[in-house]
């Protein structure tokens, strides 16, 4: 459920917002409605089944890497692209950045110890 909901609110924020909400999607609402789909479609990735045992926090982790990624770049190409974004869009941007990079390294670093 998370991962359609998250596609479908990524791809069509209006449709969401009508199927859920009953009403119609302003300009505001739609990057934010879009958020709301980045982060359901982490959550769906995370607890999507796996083969093979996996330790405890590795479903977080992805989570969280993933959301981060994915929204650093959602959020620099509303401001990069479709020229939207407040006084916080681009600090918003360089901290989701920042933590998915600080979590690449984390992963690597503990591969290494391994």
């Amino acid at each position: 459920m998370e991962l359609g909901t998250g596609l479908v609110s990524i791809v069509a924020p209006a449709l969401v917002v009508g199927l859920l909400l009953g009403g119609e999607v302003s300009d505001a609402l739609t990057p934010i409605v879009r958020c709301f789909g980045v982060a359901l479609l982490s959550l769906g990735v995370a607890c999507w089944p796996r083969q093979q045992p996996v330790e405890s926090d590795s479903s977080a982790f992805r989570a969280m890497l993933i959301y981060n990624a994915l929204i650093a770049l959602y959020l620099a190409w509303l401001g990069a692209s479709a020229h939207v974004g407040g006084l916080l869009l681009w600090p918003a941007v360089a901290l989701h950045a920042g933590v998915a990079l600080a979590l690449v390294r984390t992963s690597r670093n503990a591969r290494a110890l391994e």
